[in-house]
């Protein structure tokens, strides 16, 4: 069904026959993405059944594109208006370009300088993204309102809160939380929310951050994505790079509006506070409720800001700040629930070494040849290179038969994947064999693990052996 739409689209737009269609990860709505390809052009197909959404996202891409923003251009519309197609911009997603950073707690400076040019751009697009916008075309509602907030702490009540077995009052609560909700409504502003402002939703392009999956977005205060962002649950920033993320954010800020900076900071602690709420809802509900564990394993991450955050008490908010005191203490929340997803075990190595052993003992899966690719280790300007490294990457990449290969690869390793999650098996290993284990071996096993990760919802380990360089994504 979405190539018989998607296949006329891209043909009467492009003049060019399509030859290749690639479904890609799933997001977190009904749409559904695919690579479009006709050789080695290429262009991103989306398909969605809710109407209303598509026409947001649409009319925030035309416009903001307008407004000078990097986001996807939109190149054509079904009539129905239920698939559209829009530029490619790539692969490189900056939640997986600082996936070492999240996993050890320390950020590189090269992952330090990616967010910050993430924050960087927040301003541009709050306050440019909000000039002229009709907010009339925003989906589901224009504007974060009180309505948007009662959902939220509702939210955070019932999916959260009720679930950890804790008693409480639910009439102080409610006390505190319409104090709570006064103060965040404080400001109007005329500025756009991005809503869902994080990793996740901006590519890397040209070492430049874009823009993806707005279209959630609504007229509201500032703080909110700032929180969104600094605070993700998962991303572990360290409390020094936390500032410096805001001091990158309030350079920015001066462009277009002058602001106290203690006054910022104190409304932004608010919003920090209702974020994490909100957030521990959605893992409560993904958790307890639709009984997906490794949601349960983020909680005490989010527990963690919490509880950093109640160092100083919300004194204004009583009963709620000694409530969530005493919840993010209970020890059964702060222990990392067990992990049952399957493990890909993925290996670089050189043949002349021998294949890597399964030291799972039932591992099953692949092994690749990756010596039918050009080699870039033939080339004496290459070999103080490896497959991580940018110039071997754009060698790669632009000799072409590193994509081919994969391609076929991704199809394999995919159905595989699935298949062992539907058995409940917990170990499957892929390996990538070439002449040295430096090169087209590291970076085929690189992409590999940021496709699976992207597209299921499994645990990957990397182990280049050669280099002797081992992580969990």
């Amino acid at each position: 069904m979405s190539e018989q739409i998607l296949r006329p689209l891209f043909e009467s737009f492009t003049g060019k026959k399509l030859t290749e269609i690639l479904e890609l990860p799933a997001s977190g709505s009904n749409r559904r993405y695919f690579r479009l390809k006709s050789g080695d052009f290429s262009l991103i197909g989306a398909v969605g059944t809710n109407l209303q959404e598509n026409h947001s996202f649409i009319y925030l891409a035309n416009h903001f594109k307008q407004k000078g923003l990097r986001v996807p251009t939109v190149l054509a519309v079904s009539e129905d208006g239920s698939a559209y197609i829009q530029e490619d911009l790539g692969d490189q997603v900056l939640f997986g370009m600082v996936a070492a950073g999240r996993e050890s707690g320390f950020y590189s400076p090269e992952e330090t300088a990616l967010l910050k040019s993430a924050m960087a751009e927040l301003p541009k697009i709050q306050f440019v993204g909000a000039q002229g916008l009709d907010w009339k075309n925003c989906y589901p509602q224009e504007a974060f309102d009180a309505r948007m907030v009662d959902f939220d702490l509702n939210y955070f009540k019932y999916c959260f809160l009720k679930a950890t077995g804790l008693e409480f009052n639910e009439v102080l609560l409610q006390d505190d939380f319409e104090k709570f909700k006064a103060d965040l409504l404080q400001d109007q502003d005329n500025t756009f929310m991005y809503r869902d402002f994080q990793a996740r939703n901006v590519m890397v392009k040209d070492g430049n951050p874009w823009f993806i999956d707005f279209q959630g977005g609504r007229r509201g205060p500032i703080y909110y994505d700032v929180a969104s962002f600094i605070w993700q649950a998962r991303s572990r920033f360290p409390e020094d790079l936390k500032q410096e993320l805001i001091g990158t954010y309030l350079e920015a800020l001066q462009q277009y509006k002058q602001v106290d900076e203690a006054h910022f900071r104190s409304r932004l602690r608010l919003f920090v506070l209702f974020r994490t709420m909100q957030v521990l809802g959605a893992y409560g509900f993904r958790g307890y409720f639709e009984k997906k564990p490794h949601f349960l394993a983020s909680v005490p991450y989010a527990l963690s800001n919490l509880r950093k955050l109640l160092q100083t008490p919300f004194t204004d908010y009583p009963y709620m700040n000694d409530l969530l005191t005493k919840m993010a203490s209970l020890p059964e929340l702060n222990e990392i629930a067990q992990d049952h997803r399957l493990s890909v075990h993925i290996y670089s190595f050189a043949y002349k070494k021998g294949i890597p052993t399964d030291t799972t003992g039932n591992g099953g899966g692949y092994v690749f040849d990756c010596r039918s690719v050009n080699n870039p280790g033939k080339y004496e300007y290459y070999r103080q290179f490896n497959g991580m490294d940018p110039e071997v990457i754009k060698f790669l990449e632009d000799d072409g038969e590193i994509k081919v290969f994969l391609d076929s690869v991704y199809n394999l390793v995919d159905a595989h994947v699935k298949r062992f999650m539907e058995r409940k098996f917990t170990n499957l290993q892929v390996c990538f064999g070439c002449t040295g284990g430096q090169h087209r071996s590291v970076y085929s096993a690189e992409h590999l693990a940021r496709h699976l990760m992207d597209k299921f919802d499994v645990k990957v380990t990397v182990t280049h052996r050669e280099l002797n360089i081992e992580k969990m994504l």
